[in-house]
């Protein structure tokens, strides 16, 4: 099934989120076939997003690198888990970027993932100079490193997330989006149960198109995922 993950990022409350899944309900009906839908809202609108007739599942939008402890402000990935998560997204560029979260850390997250039995949704990109200097492969393989630990049996979704595509706009071809599943697929071929996504200014307008020429297995979709009539529109591609 394809997969398409709305990362809501810091937007919407309880009430906002309640809403939009009231919305993505009466929108989606009995679901989307062949689509399977995945919401990460902020860790407090959770609950408000849920739906208990189990359309989409949740997802949480980061986790922390040890299991408990004196870490104020830090939410662990078991209480993700028991917060009725089933996914994590582990190494979002904004993460890496803003909060300076590195190879080893990220290593950290997603073994506190596996442990909680979340399946991460594991982010890489280039950004517009490693693109620019044709260092994109090479870029890839350093930030997939961080799963040299990392059970292959175990199902793991990657999202190519190019940094110079994020919220400008301005997707990548599905040139662009093919030759980074493939660099994917080549560093990681004993994968089981393996799905790639793209993430990058995703609209219900280039939504299939990416799809078919790219391949992909679905989107991780940032701004386009806060209306519930753009987040269903992407999935029905």
């Amino acid at each position: 099934m394809k997969l398409f993950v709305a990362n809501w990022k810091m937007h919407k409350t309880r009430a906002q989120a309640r809403a939009f899944a009231h919305d993505l309900g009466r929108g989606i009906g009995g679901g989307i076939p062949g689509a399977e839908l995945v919401l990460a809202p902020a860790f407090t609108a959770l609950d408000a997003a849920r739906d208990e007739r189990g359309r989409w599942a949740l997802a949480c939008q980061n986790v922390a690198e040890e299991p408990e402890g004196a870490f104020t402000g830090e939410v662990s990935a078991a209480m993700a888990a028991d917060a009725g998560c089933r996914y994590a997204i582990v190494g979002h560029s904004e993460r890496r970027r803003l909060f300076g979260e590195n190879g080893s850390i990220l290593a950290r997250k997603l073994a506190r993932c596996r442990e909680a039995g979340l399946t991460p949704i594991y982010c890489i990109g280039e950004t517009e100079e490693e693109r620019d200097a044709g260092l994109t492969a090479a870029t890839l393989a350093l930030q997939l490193a961080a799963l040299g630990a990392d059970d292959a049996s175990r199902h793991l979704v990657i999202a190519y997330e190019p940094v110079w595509a994020i919220g400008a706009g301005r997707s990548a071809a599905p040139e662009d989006c093919a030759v980074a599943r493939a660099q994917v697929a080549a560093v990681l071929p004993a994968r089981a149960g393996l799905r790639i996504l793209y993430g990058g200014s995703v609209t219900a307008e280039n939504a299939a198109g990416l799809l078919e020429a790219s391949e992909m297995d679905g989107f991780l979709i940032g701004g386009a995922s806060l209306s519930a009539a753009s987040f269903q529109a992407i999935a029905r591609a």
